[in-house]
């Protein structure tokens, strides 16, 4: 009877001691990859792994936008074609551990009052419907978004959804993928090329006002907006499986720089060392260096991919300032 009691006593042990350890080790590590570059040449001013894969969840969101924008370039789409929310639109809304604005269907929104919803409340049902409007199909839409990353150089990319919602199988290798090095690409695509900061730069706004009874209140789920100098986005993610991740740029006399965070175990984890990156990537670039300037709006069908960060030749020997939660936080 002692023996079991020995035995029970020391598998319990075995037990916290495993779950100490694993605690241990996702506190110690505040995100899986980073990267951060200046916007105006590409230039990687800070790595740390990345390369990985990992899922972006709603970050995903960018690259829907990036296709959109195509089709608003080319004229198939308006800001203020009409979107009828289907009933399969209406069922995303539905959707567990899912940010929405709960559209219902026979709802008409212009394209324009569904780019905020997403970009700004990262509602996924706004995300679907617009994909299912510009693509005819969702499934079409997103074949859409793997061309333009191809189109782009981002060649570990892989997109299943135009909103990053996991897939149903919960398997990470089944749902959307990417790295940091990828998007960062994405991000500089963005912002020479389209007005995503239009969008991705306002903090709180009414969805539906004028089209509905019961309008949405949107908030930026970007907090960086408004409290770090010179954020005006870009877009945040959390799945489960992704971790909190985020895509912030922010602009300085005259300089962008870009930042990409992916699977951080916390969001305040992810943004006190996303400011940590932001702040070191703008020491790294002289106040006199190349200015930012958006590319004038290129011909139909004629943009052109910006160039794929490299690796640093000399990568900083020290990653940013590891903050974590009660431990230093500002």
């Amino acid at each position: 009877m002692v023996m079991r009691r020995l035995l029970f006593s020391a598998r319990i042990l075995s037990v916290a001691v495993a779950a100490a350890a694993s605690a241990s080790a996702r506190i110690a590590a505040p995100y899986k990859g980073a990267i951060a570059t200046n916007a105006s040449t590409g230039t990687v001013l800070f790595q740390d792994n990345p390369d990985t894969v990992s899922p972006p969840a709603s970050m995903t969101k960018l690259m829907t936008f990036a296709v959109l924008y195509d089709d608003l370039k080319q004229g198939t789409l308006a800001l203020d074609t009409p979107v009828v929310v289907t009933a399969e639109d209406a069922r995303v809304a539905m959707l567990k551990k899912s940010t929405e604005v709960w559209l219902r269907q026979g709802e008409v929104f212009p394209v324009e009052e569904l780019i905020y919803a997403m970009m700004i409340q990262s509602a996924n049902d706004a995300a679907y419907a617009l994909a299912h409007k510009a693509g005819g199909t969702v499934k079409i839409f997103v074949a859409q978004m793997n061309d333009k990353a191809r189109e782009l150089g981002m060649d570990r990319s892989t997109f299943r959804t135009p909103n990053g919602y996991p897939p149903p199988s919960h398997r990470i290798a089944d749902g959307d993928l990417t790295t940091p090095r990828d998007f960062s690409v994405l991000c500089r695509y963005l912002l020479l090329h389209t007005d995503i900061l239009k969008y991705t730069s306002v903090k709180t706004r009414t969805f539906g006002s004028g089209i509905r009874l019961d309008p949405v209140q949107m908030t930026n789920h970007n907090h960086l907006l408004g409290k770090i100098p010179g954020v005006d986005g870009l877009k945040t993610g959390f799945t489960d499986g992704a971790g909190f991740c985020l895509a912030a740029t922010a602009e300085r006399e005259g300089r962008r720089i870009i930042v990409v965070m992916m699977d951080s175990p916390d969001s305040r984890t992810r943004d006190l060392n996303v400011q940590e990156l932001i702040n070191q990537a703008f020491a790294a670039i002289p106040l006199g260096a190349q200015p930012f300037s958006r590319d004038p709006a290129p011909a139909q069908g004629a943009a052109s991919a910006p160039t794929r960060p490299a690796p640093a030749a000399a990568p900083p020997q020290s990653g940013p300032q590891v903050l974590y939660p009660g431990l230093g936080g500002r």
